[in-house]
């Protein structure tokens, strides 16, 4: 696993920068996940506006004139945070470097740096206004396409996304919050998807309204983008290894270098055994440890064994017991591999990715896209549930996961969307 980019560098290419250190993994692709999302998301749009679907919006904005006191606000607030965090990070390499989140969310710093850099960006906002004294702004009207709102999209998605997955994360996992609250909710750790999707959904919605934006356009046209986006994000999953793995495949345990090794049921409960102070602390009752033994058949020979069981060597989340042999941060691994779950959906969701990029055309009902995607993206999650480590609820006797509950929703929102989408409107042709 590669903790952050300086692992992955060393590792595949041989070069050490530790600059890169600074870089997590699972940050790096849930970046990339919204700039895939956005390109995706920006050429749909695009079209549907070729295709007449789509209007602009006309809109009135101030241009020119000096800088407000907002804006000098703004700036000297930024020039503070990089100052103080930045020459901080820089004067305190050597120990920042080994752990940059707690480093990022503690109070160290540079506060002489933090000032100047305030006063530097103040300042280069007064010259750069210093001609406009006296300019007062004007109004200009101006048409806004829909496509020219995704970055406004983005942004929002990405802060209601995060705030939503992690309060979700945390009510799923309520008795490990109320343990240590503060560190649950600051660490960059602990995601769900759903939570981010739907508080996500919420915002966008009400900006689109706003914006006068079609909404079964704009969701139709998002489908694929939140497939893809899915799909990449779960890649900073499995390379950190975030913990968001599935059960233990107990045909497998790790051996002394952290890879797989193919074991009968007894040499699974001996590993138990030999490593049961790791189970206990996860389990109040390692005789009901979660498991089902998959051995790789012989027909899919040519595949790995870790993509049947991974043991997370050098995990994000240092969980696991010491890795032989291994002087350093990220130096545990799991005792027993556990189904890969995040490079299962992986694949899933490329593929299902594909499947609505090439029905995008063909489908011209408004809004009957983004019930597909309800239906698919709800039918993926709900059988990976099946083999995923997650909190479970008792309902009238059923023992549903939280994600299940979702995705079981999604399927049959989805399923009364499209039929509602079908009768309620006809499809569209090119007006232009």
């Amino acid at each position: 696993m590669y903790p952050n980019l300086y692992y992955a560098f060393r590792d595949l290419f041989g070069l050490e920068i530790p600059l890169f250190k600074i870089l997590q993994t699972f940050g790096f692709f849930v970046a990339i996940a919204f700039l895939a999302g956005a390109y995706v998301l920006t050429n749909e749009l695009k079209r549907r506006e070729k295709l007449g679907w789509l209007k602009p919006v006309t809109e009135n904005i101030l241009v020119g004139g000096p800088a407000t006191t907002g804006e000098y606000i703004g700036n000297g607030v930024l020039g503070f945070l990089l100052g103080w965090k930045g020459i901080g990070l820089m004067l305190n390499w050597a120990t920042a470097s080994q752990n940059f989140q707690g480093f990022i969310l503690s109070g160290d710093g540079n506060f002489l740096a933090g000032l100047a850099g305030a006063a530097l960006l103040v300042f280069l906002k007064y010259n750069s206004s210093k001609g406009k004294k006296g300019a007062p702004a004007r109004k200009e009207t101006v048409s806004v396409w829909p496509h020219q709102r995704v970055p406004d999209i983005i942004v929002m998605a990405a802060i209601a996304g995060l705030l939503g997955a992690k309060v979700f994360h945390n009510l799923e996992n309520w008795n490990d919050f109320v343990q240590n609250p503060i560190d649950a909710l600051l660490s960059f750790s602990g995601l769900t998807f759903y939570g981010g999707l739907i508080v996500a959904t919420i915002v966008i919605l009400r900006y689109a309204r706003k914006k006068q934006v079609s909404i079964k356009h704009l969701i139709d046209s998002a489908a694929p983008a939140l497939m893809l986006a899915y799909a990449v994000g779960r890649m900073g999953c499995q390379f950190a290894g975030d913990g968001d793995w599935g059960i233990y495949n107990s045909a497998y345990v790790t051996d002394n270098t952290g890879h797989m090794v193919q074991v009968s049921p007894a040499e699974f409960n001996k590993a138990v055994q030999q490593n049961i102070n790791f189970f206990q602390q996860q389990y109040s009752d390692t005789a009901h440890i979660p498991h089902a033994p998959f051995a790789k058949p012989a027909a899919l020979s040519f595949l790995p064994d870790w993509f049947f069981a991974s043991g997370y060597a050098h995990n994000v989340v240092n969980e696991g017991v010491p890795l032989p042999g291994c002087d350093g941060q990220y130096c545990h691994v799991l005792p027993v591999g556990v189904y890969p779950t995040p490079l299962y959906e992986i694949i899933a969701c490329l593929i299902l990715f594909g499947v609505l990029w090439a029905i995008r055309k063909k489908v011209t009902v408004p809004g009957v896209i983004f019930g597909i995607y309800l239906v698919l993206n709800g039918l993926e999650r709900f059988f990976i549930e099946k083999i995923r480590v997650n909190t479970k609820y008792n309902i009238f006797g059923f023992h549903p996961t939280q994600a299940e509950i979702i995705s079981a929703l999604m399927v049959i929102g989805g399923i009364i969307w499209i039929l509602y989408c079908r009768k309620k409107n006809t499809p569209v042709t090119t007006t232009s």
